[in-house]
Order: C-alpha cells, then structure tokens, then sequence
C-alpha cells in the first residue's frame, strides 16, 4: 500500500473517529515509514494520529517529522498531550523541537515538565546554532574507574533502556572530567575483578562543545566512531554525538555545498520551523515557489552584470569581427570550454579542500601540476578542433582558435582552482566558488583572449573607430 492510500484511509479513520482502526493499522509499520505515510495530513490531523498511537511510538515517529512540521504539529497539540510527547521524546530531539516552538508555547510548556527535563532541554538548547553542542544529547552511559567489571555491567544494565548508546561508556572523574572510555566488549571478556581504570582506553577522541558539528562530524568517520563524547571548557562531559547525527550534519552540509556550487542561495533558515540547532536545508518538493525563485535570484542577478564584461569585450573587438566573421562561430565554443575547464577544477579543489585532503598551503604545489594538466587539456582540445578550424576559415583562423583554446582552458583551469583556495583563505565557504560564477569569471576572460590572439595574429585593429 503506497503512502497516498494509507494517508486516505487515516483520513476515513480520523472522520470517523476510529482511532482503534488508526493504531492496528500502522502496527506493522517502521516509525519513519509511519511519519512519512502521514507527512500530507494536516498538522491537525498529525496531532491525533500521534495521540492515537501512544506515547513512546508517538515520540519515535514525531522525531522521524520533518523540523517545519514537527513544529505545526507542536502547536496543534493540547499542552499536556504535547508535554507527554516532549518528555519521551530523545533529549537532543526536544531540545531541538523547543528551539523551534514560539516563546509563548515555550514558557507555557516548560512549568509541566519534570525539573530534570527542564534544565536539560535548557542546557541544549543554549549552544549556539552549528556547534557540535547544538546537536549533543545527554543520553549516555558514565561509569567511574574504580568500578569492577561486574559493577561496570550492573549499572549499564539498570540504565540501557534509557541511553542512546552504551556500546562506549565514557569514564569521568569526581568533577566530570573525561578521564577515558572503556567498550562494552572489554567489561565482558575482562575478568571480574578487573577494575575500569585499568582496561578503559586513555586517549579518547573528542570534540569541544564549542567546535563546529561539521569537525564533529568529521572526527566520527576519520576514526569510526560510533559516538563522540562532547566537552566543555572545563574538560567536563556535557554529551555525546551518535553516527546517526553526525550522518545528518553531513548530507546537510554536502546538500548545501551542492547549493552553493550550483549558485543556489538556501533559504531553509527563513522558513518556518527552522531548527536552530542543525542546518535547515530547503526540501524542493515541498518548498513553495516563492521559496525556490529566493534561492535563485540573487546568484542569477549578480551574475547578468557580471556578464555585462562579456558583452564589453565583444564590443571592444567589434572590427576584428567584423573582417572575420568566421571567428563568431567558434566564441561558444571556446569560452564554454573555459567555464568547463574551471568548473571542474573547482569541484575537485572544493571536495579536496572539505575533506581535508588539501589544504591551504598546498597551493603553490596544486597550480603547477593543475597548469600542467590544464595546459595537456588545452592542447588535445586544440588538435580536436583545429580541422574545423580550417574547413571553416582557413589556417589563420584555425591557429587562432588552436592557441585560443590552449590559453583559455589553462586561464579557466587555474581560475576554478585557485577561487576556492581565495575564498578558504578569507574564512569563507570554498563552496561559495558556485560553476555559475566562475564560468562568468572564465567567459569575460576567454572573450579577451580570444579576440586579442585574433587582433594579433590576424594583424587587426582592436577597437572600432
């Protein structure tokens, strides 16, 4: 049954008030297929399909929602039911929905809920927006070193079904401070006696609440963590970050790169329930189109002025064309090769530059070889259309166009090469260095050289009396 059915007989159910039919219903299904059976229905309806479910399963597919509707439905829901929710739902989770709710619904939800979950969701929801302690939960084993093996294992049984993991616990002294980490494997294949100080793991990775989730993120699969425990400034664990959310922050920071890259502004942050704790990216099928004409404008814009440089070239060269009107047809092709070239110059150094395989001070050692690759490039694309060159104006026009594109894709090359090295090197995005701009960066460039090659070969004026 796809989606769209189980959406329609929800509805038949809802009409009804058949909430019984509603639970037997979705019984065999997964949370996330739950929420995403029920992602058409009105945030209304949303809130009773939940209350229809019960709490714990309620909780489990309300975090599987996507942020803007999890937010509506927050709003459709009686305080008490939401409470409820809020309660079992994983700590980062509601600390995130909490950050997403009104101020109003905020200071009227917080008096009913437990003490420890009010200063919990307090905690987490104070990290400011794209540190690793935005997206931390509080739900993770501790154990002391002078537990036994068998002590280790008592306490992680008493306290699993409310842990996120305990796979990894993370040892601290009286202060909190994170002192080691010691595997569930280890506390049961150790002898009994052992003590924890003596077989946990010293040298733990870890990431300072302050620091970006993107290094979070990174740390956890440079080193295949399951999690990473999250410290403050005084060395104390605060949280951890599970595989699963370091998963999300990168398809959302990748999904963004591929944004910038194409020269698309996200606008996901202005819409509404924006989840500050982790980056909202805009979802193109639900978005609205005023949404989607946003995250397109500004590029295209900046970028018609930009091209006006283009046009001043051509113009510029006006005699040179007009005595050989044979070189106008081989201007797409010369420039589009150039935007090509940088283009995909500046895909690999952007991909370089965010995994980590290249970095800033490998720029001198990057433009030498990329020149050299640029210049081969240059030269087999040459001999690839010097022979229409001379069908369609002779030698001279064909030596022109063969030169040109040397130039133009070595020019191109090193332009999509070196703008994200600029841009790291200012602090900002490398993936700011979208295809649209640096191919309006190499058109202006490729309409120079081509036309001044011309002038110069073909011994033409440059500019029309």
């Amino acid at each position: 049954m796809t989606n769209n059915h189980i959406a329609a007989a929800i509805r038949d159910f809802l009409n009804n008030n058949d909430t019984a039919s509603i639970k037997t219903a979705l019984a065999s299904l997964h949370p996330a297929d739950i929420a995403n059976a029920i992602g058409s229905l009105s945030p209304e309806e949303v809130a009773r399909v939940l209350a229809a479910l019960g709490v714990e399963t309620a909780a489990e597919v309300f975090g599987y929602l996507p942020a803007d509707m999890q937010a509506e439905t927050a709003l459709a829901m009686e305080r008490d039911a939401l409470a409820a929710l809020v309660t079992a739902m994983s700590p980062d989770e509601r600390a995130d929905l909490f950050n997403a709710l009104p101020k109003e619904l905020q200071d009227r939800l917080l008096p009913v809920l437990a003490r420890a979950d009010r200063e919990d969701i307090r905690k987490l929801s104070a990290y400011a927006e794209g540190t690793a302690g935005a997206i931390m939960t509080s739900d993770y084993a501790t154990l002391k070193a002078d537990l036994t093996t068998v002590e280790a294992i008592a306490k992680l049984r008493r306290e699993a079904p409310n842990k996120e993991t305990i796979y990894d616990s993370y040892v601290v002294d009286e202060d909190r401070r994170l002192i080691g980490v010691v595997s569930l494997r280890d506390l049961l294949t150790e002898p009994d006696e052992a003590l924890v100080g003596d077989i946990m793991v010293r040298e733990v990775i870890f990431v300072r609440a302050n620091e970006s989730q993107e290094e979070a993120a990174r740390k956890i699969a440079q080193y295949d963590l399951l999690a990473i425990p999250v410290i403050n400034g005084g060395d104390a664990l605060v949280g951890i970050i599970t595989a699963d959310d370091a998963m999300d922050v990168q398809v959302a920071e990748a999904t963004e790169d591929f944004y910038r890259a194409g020269g698309v502004q996200d606008v996901g942050s202005d819409q509404k329930g924006y989840v500050p704790g982790m980056k909202r990216i805009t979802n193109v099928r639900t978005a609205s189109t005023f949404v989607l004409y946003r995250m397109r404008i500004v590029w295209l814009v900046l970028l018609v002025f930009g091209n006006i440089f283009s046009g001043a070239g051509i113009a510029y060269f006006e005699d040179t064309i007009m005595a050989y009107v044979a070189l106008v047809f081989f201007l797409p092709l010369l420039i589009d090769s150039g935007g090509n070239a940088g283009s995909q110059a500046a895909t690999l150094m952007v991909r370089g530059l965010a995994v980590g395989d290249v970095k800033l001070s490998d720029w001198g050692k990057m433009i030498g070889r990329e020149s050299f690759v640029a210049l081969l490039l240059g030269i087999t694309m040459a001999i690839a259309v010097s022979a229409i060159g001379v069908v369609r104006g002779g030698p001279e026009v064909a030596l022109v166009v063969s030169l040109s594109m040397v130039v133009i894709v070595l020019v191109g090359s090193i332009i999509g090469m070196s703008l994200p090295f600029i841009l790291s090197r200012m602090k900002l995005d490398p993936a700011a260095a979208s295809a649209p701009l640096i191919t309006s960066i190499a058109d202006a460039a490729g309409v120079l050289i081509y036309f001044s090659i011309a002038t110069a070969l073909l011994d033409l004026p440059a500019a029309a009396a």
